[in-house]
């Protein structure tokens, strides 16, 4: 009996070990899996492009760029003119248009003539300024003899009052006619004129002709419409929450909704005291500090303004690809130079009877370009841009693809789908 429980027990223990040893190697067998990955990770994938595919990618290069993505308040808003650089052109009376001498889209300069009216008007008021000038003149001299009989006691003082009132009007009414007459750009003293030119007052840009030869037109309807864009700013509308973090002098970067992802720079010059109607938002103006001469009022934008100085290190939003999962960016690592052989080249072809081709850069004259797949994190999303972390250390001179990353990896996978391999 007790060598028969001796026997039981030798079997449970052998069992244990058994069993233990199956674990332990399991237990290997998933630690290997888990580090394959890692491994896989570190692999280098390498992209070669011959000269001429280089050429037709309209690849960029550059280095990352430093970013606040972070610390910014968002805000979309669009771009402004002040008033006093825009500028409706009208007339004072009533005429008809003889001669229009500007086309929307022309630069003009302050002063310069851009139409031509004519009205009976201006000769009426001409008439009256000539009528005063000579009744001032006799009514000066009046004056002067009155006040001489008034001094000697002459000529009763109410006389020389009577004269005096008189001719105080008529010089009041010869300094209005005058004026009327400058303001309708008629020289006092040239001679009656029917026509009188139509004079820019500011310099920028005609928008709009309102006009024809032969258009009647009246005092305050515009005829040519003219804005200076020398002080285009943007309004940017802010909502109530983040309104104590803007404050002026801090630096703002928009781009504009519908054109290209260009970034614009700009500063915060004032900030509103007032909700704009019943958006509950303020409205906060930025100057623009380059690019002006591109924008026209009216633009919408979406800006970021910077209300700390964290800055990370950034690249385009298109120099990021998605692949297997992850997110790559792509290193130019070296430029070679390839020349054919011509012997080889010779040979070949003999023995084929044909020039071959199969588009591989060495067998082309020219340039190989070699760019390297490198893994990255992405983070923050802003304005074109995203912050990216290599999880690999790259060069401090290391080019990196800005533009035209999709196109490299869509080489890389057309070689693999023809059975081509990754170095």
């Amino acid at each position: 009996m007790a060598h028969t429980i001796f026997l039981r027990s030798i079997g449970i223990a052998l069992a244990a070990v058994l069993f233990s040893c199956a674990k332990t190697e399991e237990a290997k067998k998933a630690d290997d899996t888990q580090i394959q990955p890692e491994t896989r990770e570190r692999e280098t994938v390498e992209v070669e492009l011959n000269e001429a595919q280089y050429s037709a990618s309209d690849i960029e290069l550059g280095t990352f760029s430093p970013k606040n993505l972070s610390e910014v308040v968002n805000a979309n808003g669009y771009t402004k003119l002040p008033p006093q650089n825009q500028a409706d052109v009208s007339v004072f009376v009533s005429g008809n248009i003889k001669s229009i001498v500007v086309i929307e889209g022309q630069n003009v300069r302050k002063g310069q003539v851009i139409a031509t009216v004519e009205s009976p008007e201006f000769t009426r008021i001409q008439q009256e300024f000539l009528t005063s000038r000579s009744n001032l003149e006799f009514l000066r001299l009046e004056f002067d003899r009155q006040r001489i009989l008034s001094e000697e006691e002459v000529s009763a003082k109410k006389v020389f009052q009577k004269t005096k009132a008189e001719f105080e009007i008529e010089k009041t009414r010869f300094a209005s006619l005058k004026k009327q007459l400058q303001t309708m750009n008629i020289n006092p003293n040239s001679g009656p004129v029917a026509t009188v030119p139509v004079v820019a007052p500011i310099s920028g840009s005609v928008t709009e002709v309102n006009i024809k030869i032969g258009s009647n037109v009246t005092p305050g309807t515009p005829l040519v419409s003219i804005v200076d864009n020398s002080q285009l700013h943007v309004d940017l509308l802010v909502y109530e929450k983040d309104l104590q973090k803007v404050k002026t002098g801090q630096s703002v970067r928009f781009v504009l909704t519908n054109q290209d992802n260009t970034e614009i720079k700009g500063k915060v010059f004032s900030v509103g005291k007032a909700f704009e109607n019943e958006t509950k938002s303020v409205a906060v103006h930025a100057d623009i500090e380059n690019e002006k001469q591109r924008l026209i009022p009216g633009m919408y934008v979406n800006a970021l303004i910077d209300v700390g100085a964290h800055t990370v290190n950034a690249l385009p939003v298109e120099a990021i690809v998605n692949a297997e999962g992850r997110e790559f960016i792509f290193i130019l690592e070296q430029v070679r130079e390839t020349a054919s052989d011509p012997k080889k080249e010779t040979a070949h072809d003999q023995k084929q009877g044909h020039a071959h081709d199969d588009g591989h850069a060495h067998e082309e004259s020219g340039k190989s370009y070699h760019f390297a797949r490198v893994e990255v994190k992405t983070g923050t999303a802003q304005l074109g841009y995203v912050q990216a972390t290599p999880l690999q250390q790259l060069a401090p001179d290391a080019k990196i693809v800005l533009k035209g990353a999709y196109y490299i990896q869509s080489h890389l996978l057309k070689n693999r789908g023809q059975g081509g391999h990754a170095h």
